[in-house]
């Protein structure tokens, strides 16, 4: 199956078939039914992917209640001439793109922020339990868990599938841009090198974010957050070289993608220009505006990226956040360094990144040691470098980044 028509069919099909089916969770389980029936067919059997998984699921549905021994009252339905998108029951947001009208079903505040995430992933994306695992680092059954317990959840909190009108989703959007945020983190630290572009969720969080750019054009934090994908996914292309993830200051900048850079570029400038105060997006999208402006090795303004960190700390506390800060700062004391020497002010960062280490949260941990091991191997401490990029051969995860500590490990 094509992956692009994949993408683009998935969520259309379960916004449909959570319509007819009234739940969030039944219209997702005949959605994926039908795709296993499409992925079956040969190519080019199938005219309009959309409008025939529509069909199936429809079909899988109604031979679900039949099971249920509701086969009288659903005579009327069955009867019925052949669904398309066209004949189906309206669908509430109508002119709402389908990914986002699924996020913001997704993303209700009557669910914990992990599970708005994995049910995001999931009906939004279209990822596999086992993708969905990986990508956050927990066991398939605890993935799994999370998922059922997000869908009963839902369906105890709202009832029968339904988008929330504007006001409702006025009210969600910081959730959700939170989701996407999530969404891209993900797809950025686990993903630099997608191997089949449906299970691509950094890719996925562009696409939201630009949906939601349509649907809230003058919001400064919608605008950050696009920028933030843009510029991130523009330097992608340069991340990895022969399966090897890359430090940003070891790039080909040749690489990267200019469209979406200067896209990127043009939305921080209009987020910023809005005049209100930054949020935690602006505030991020300023700190990718530097990285991509930077003109290459040695040249990154690391007292600039701190400052703007200090910022970001204010109106975003995360363990995240303060790991990021540090690194900073800790680059901004070798750049102020005579050569590559170790400061007393370095030290000090390096402290304060050990407590993360020992005592922060599994993602903020591996941040901090990661950043550890490379302060250690640019300040010529080649035996501890290797001992640190060892120890996180076995906490990455497969891929460009685990090979890039392996290349350091010695």
């Amino acid at each position: 199956m094509d992956p692009d028509t994949f993408r683009a069919a998935w969520p259309r099909v379960v916004r449909a078939l959570a319509v007819v089916t009234r739940s969030l969770d039944r219209g997702e389980e005949c959605a994926a039914e039908a795709f296993a029936r499409a992925a079956s067919r040969p190519d080019g059997s199938i005219e309009d992917l959309t409008a025939w998984c529509v069909h199936v699921g429809r079909r899988v549905w109604l031979d679900e209640m039949r099971h249920e021994a509701v086969l009288t009252r659903l005579m009327p339905e069955i009867a019925r001439a052949e669904t398309t998108l066209d004949d189906a029951p309206a669908r509430p947001g109508d002119g709402l793109d389908d990914r986002l009208a699924l996020l913001f079903v997704a993303c209700d505040d009557a669910l914990a922020p992990g599970a708005q995430l994995v049910l995001a992933m999931r009906v939004v994306c279209g990822l596999p339990i086992r993708r969905i695992a990986s990508h956050l680092g927990i066991a398939d059954a605890t993935a799994a868990a999370r998922l059922t317990r997000a869908k009963s959840g839902l369906a105890r909190a709202r009832g029968e599938f339904s988008v929330p009108d504007r006001a409702e989703r006025e009210s969600r959007l910081p959730i959700v841009l939170a989701c996407v945020a999530g969404l891209f983190s993900v797809g950025q630290h686990e993903a630099l090198e997608p191997a089949d572009a449906t299970e691509d969720p950094a890719r996925d969080a562009l696409t939201l974010a630009e949906a939601l750019a349509a649907e809230f054009p003058d919001d400064p934090e919608v605008l950050g957050l696009r920028a933030v994908c843009r510029l991130g996914l523009a330097r992608r292309p340069a991340r990895v070289r022969d399966g090897v993830a890359l430090p940003l200051d070891e790039v080909n900048r040749a690489e990267w993608d200019t469209r979406l850079l200067d896209a990127g570029l043009d939305d921080v400038a209009t987020a910023v220009g809005l005049g209100r105060r930054p949020g935690r997006f602006v505030l991020e999208a300023a700190i990718s505006g530097v990285h991509s402006t930077s003109g290459g090795t040695g040249r990154t303004d690391w007292h600039r990226l701190a400052a703007l960190y200090d910022a970001l700390l204010e109106v975003w506390p995360s363990p995240a956040t303060r790991v990021a800060r540090l690194v900073a700062l800790g680059r901004r004391e070798l750049a102020g360094a005579e050569g590559a020497a170790a400061t007393p002010g370095l030290a000090a960062v390096e402290r304060e990144l050990e407590e993360f280490v020992t005592g922060g949260p599994p993602y903020a941990a591996r941040d901090a040691s990661l950043a550890l091991a490379d302060l250690a191997r640019r300040t010529g401490r080649t035996d501890e470098a290797a001992a640190r990029y060892r120890e996180l051969i076995d906490v990455v995860p497969e891929g460009p980044l685990r090979e890039f500590c392996r290349r350091y490990a010695g």
